[in-house]
């Protein structure tokens, strides 16, 4: 199976018919989609000019939604690296039981679903590396009461969710779920309570 790297390969090549070109990018999706894979590709779509279903898409639009997927990549790929290397320090400091950051790091390591969102439609607008450097910006300071992501106070909780966590808080302005350890328990409680009304 083809890793990351020798996907992106054939999106750039020249050489390669532009059907595998497409579908090479898609198949990266399978290995890094922060959002989600239907909500990655509508986002790489949107922001490059392309159709979801364009078998014949710009092979420079192609290729510079691979860019944007690639830098986002490397933005987490560091931050993983870190986080490992955090944890390894604190596991020869005798600190066995990981925290909240790290049960909600577990649940993504890789990259999947970093910042899920359940509506493929609905999705941060700004480029991957960019809200993900927001995420892991607010991953590493004390819980808030907004998005991390676009700073919405419009949180709500939502069941059923088509990934794991299956609940949580899911922003109503940007659509991803967020990550309940950079939410202060007033924020998680008020969500909660939304949801009740939402569904009342």
């Amino acid at each position: 199976m083809a890793g990351f790297r020798s996907l992106a390969r054939q999106v750039r090549d020249p050489r390669c018919d532009l059907a595998l070109r497409r579908y090479s990018l898609r198949k990266c999706l399978e290995r890094f989609a922060p959002y989600g894979h239907r909500a990655t590709w509508d986002h790489l779509c949107t922001r490059w000019g392309f159709g979801p279903e364009d078998r014949s898409p710009d092979p420079a639009r192609l290729v510079a939604a691979l860019g944007e997927l690639e830098e986002a990549r490397s933005v987490w790929l560091a931050y993983e690296a870190e986080f490992a290397k955090r944890r390894k320090k604190e596991k020869h400091d005798g600190l066995r039981r990981p925290g909240s950051v790290d049960d909600w790091h577990r649940l993504t390591w890789g990259g999947f679903g970093v910042a899920w969102c359940d509506d493929p439609r609905l999705h941060p607008g700004e480029p991957l590396a960019e809200v993900l450097r927001r995420l892991i910006t607010a991953l590493e300071r004390p819980p808030g009461s907004v998005c991390p992501v676009c700073h919405g106070s419009r949180l709500v909780w939502r069941y059923d969710l088509d990934h794991e966590p299956s609940s949580g808080p899911v922003c109503a302005d940007c659509g991803i779920l967020v990550p309940e350890p950079v939410l202060s328990p007033e924020a998680l409680a008020r969500s909660r309570r939304t949801s009740v009304l939402v569904s009342a």
